[in-house]
C-alpha cells in the first residue's frame, strides 16, 4: 500500500520536460535575438576621410572626382580602402587595399597625372589619372 502522500516519479516528468522545453525555447530566443543584432550592425562600412578634386585640376573626362578614405569592418575583420572616382555615392571608380590606421592621411594632393595620398607614418600612395578618370 501506498502513502497518500507519495506521488508517483511518471507523474512529475511531464511537468519538469515542459519546463525544461520552455526554458530551451527562452534561451534559444535569446541567443537568436543577439546573433541578429550582430549580424544588422555587419559589414560596415565609414568613410573616414575625403578630398574633393580641386577646382585648378581638370581631367579628359570633365567631371569632377574624389578620394575617399573608407574604413570597412566585418565579421572576419577590418580593412581599409582608398577610393577614386567620379561616383560620390562611391559605388562605382577605382579601388586600392590599403593597411593604414582610420586616421593616417595626411593630405592629397591632385594634379593632372593623378592624385598623391600623404600619410601622417611619411609614407605615400599615387593613384594615376588613367586609373579613375572615365568612370573606371
Amino acid at each position: 500500500m501506498t502513502s497518500p502522500l507519495a506521488v508517483e516519479p511518471s507523474l512529475t516528468r511531464p511537468h519538469r520536460s515542459r519546463r525544461l522545453k520552455g526554458l530551451g525555447l527562452v534561451v534559444l530566443g535569446i541567443a537568436l535575438g543577439v546573433v541578429l543584432s550582430v549580424a544588422v550592425r555587419w559589414p560596415r562600412s565609414e568613410v573616414v576621410y575625403r578630398s574633393d578634386q580641386p577646382a585648378t585640376v581638370a581631367y579628359d573626362d570633365g567631371s569632377k572626382h574624389l578620394l575617399a578614405l573608407i574604413h570597412r569592418s566585418a565579421l572576419a575583420g577590418e580593412s581599409h580602402q582608398i577610393f577614386v572616382g567620379r561616383d560620390p555615392s562611391l559605388s562605382y571608380g577605382h579601388w586600392v587595399d590599403i593597411e593604414t590606421s582610420a586616421d593616417s592621411v595626411k593630405t592629397t594632393e591632385w594634379t593632372t597625372a593623378g592624385v598623391r595620398v600623404l600619410f601622417n607614418t611619411g609614407h605615400e600612395l599615387f593613384i594615376p589619372a588613367r586609373s579613375f578618370v572615365g568612370g573606371r
